[in-house]
């Protein structure tokens, strides 16, 4: 191996402080390393969240009952997505994840997924129901994009019922998402739903893909949260799952489910963040309210976020 190449992968590193220890992350191949001998102060921990998600636009042409995001007319401006980008870039954030409503309709999506790629370390996913991505935007996408999540809920006539959309040409579009980079599938399990999951994770397989996440239905005004009884066939259903996807379920829905947190010490506000499309900070995208983003930037609202939270969110 030449000097050359091994600047060119340690590029690929980047480093993060906390009170888990050292955290260190290759976007490029999605390792993981942290040391955990090593006891960081907390004047050093590093002032951003492991991770964020913007939604960059509440804009969708499907209308899911079970879809959560707000229903009015926003969109982020690409200058301050980007100014928030660098300075959680900056600040040891890892990834950035975009989503909506509908991120591919953004204006300027690719260009922004390029930007990440070219002018930050940050690693880039985004969540997408799957339907505009055609060849144009897949060669756009291509070494910008880290990981992909298509929106499946259910399969055949089930997904169909609730999405609008062709199942065939989703399956289609996803074929396309492989070549684009890594990808997992969001399913959101509802009692419609989860007679699908056995068939549903045979098909992400072998479509090459190498995750499900698993999100127990939610309530909002057009559906309510999953039953109790759907929700113990989920958990039956993971207790004996052994296919090749890895599993993952969003933290709010965890319990009862047998989870692995390796970097259990960063929770809250360390870990995560959302920002919605009006450029509220929000501890996530479930919740109502947060911190709108001023002038000062994405970290002085951090900041006056956490003043609003109890010890444990942050």
């Amino acid at each position: 191996m030449t000097s050359s190449t091994k600047n060119h992968q340690a590029e690929h590193w980047k480093l993060r402080h906390g009170p888990a220890g050292l955290h260190l992350f290759n976007r490029t191949t999605g390792l993981n390393v942290l040391i955990d001998e090593i006891a960081v102060p907390a004047s050093l921990y590093s002032r951003a969240p492991r991770q964020v998600s913007i939604a960059l636009t509440n804009q969708c042409d499907l209308t899911c009952a079970h879809c959560y995001a707000p229903k009015t007319r926003h969109d982020l401006t690409y200058e301050s997505v980007t100014c928030w980008l660098a300075e959680l870039d900056a600040s040891g954030t890892l990834g950035v994840g975009f989503g909506g409503g509908e991120p591919t309709l953004y204006p300027r999506f690719v260009e922004l997924c390029q930007h990440v790629a070219r002018e930050t370390q940050l690693s880039l996913t985004f969540t997408t129901h799957g339907h505009h991505i055609d060849e144009a935007m897949a060669d756009g996408l291509r070494s910008s994009a880290h990981f992909i999540r298509v929106s499946m809920d259910g399969i055949g006539h089930t997904y169909e019922s609730i999405r609008r959309r062709s199942f065939q040409d989703l399956l289609a579009r996803m074929k396309l998402v492989r070549t684009i980079a890594s990808f997992g599938v969001n399913f959101v399990a509802n009692e419609k739903t989860l007679p699908d999951l056995d068939e549903a994770a045979a098909i992400v397989a072998d479509l090459g893909g190498c995750e499900l996440l698993l999100l127990p239905q939610m309530a909002n005004r057009r559906c309510s949260q999953i039953d109790d009884d759907t929700l113990q066939g989920l958990r039956r259903w993971v207790a004996v799952y052994r296919g090749s996807l890895r599993l993952s379920i969003n933290e709010g829905s965890a319990e009862g489910f047998p989870t692995c947190d390796p970097i259990a010490a960063e929770r809250g506000l360390r870990a995560y963040a959302h920002v919605d499309a009006a450029g509220v900070l929000k501890p996530s995208s479930y919740h109502a309210t947060g911190i709108s983003i001023g002038a000062d930037g994405v970290l002085s609202a951090l900041d006056r976020l956490a003043n609003n939270l109890t010890e444990n969110d942050i």
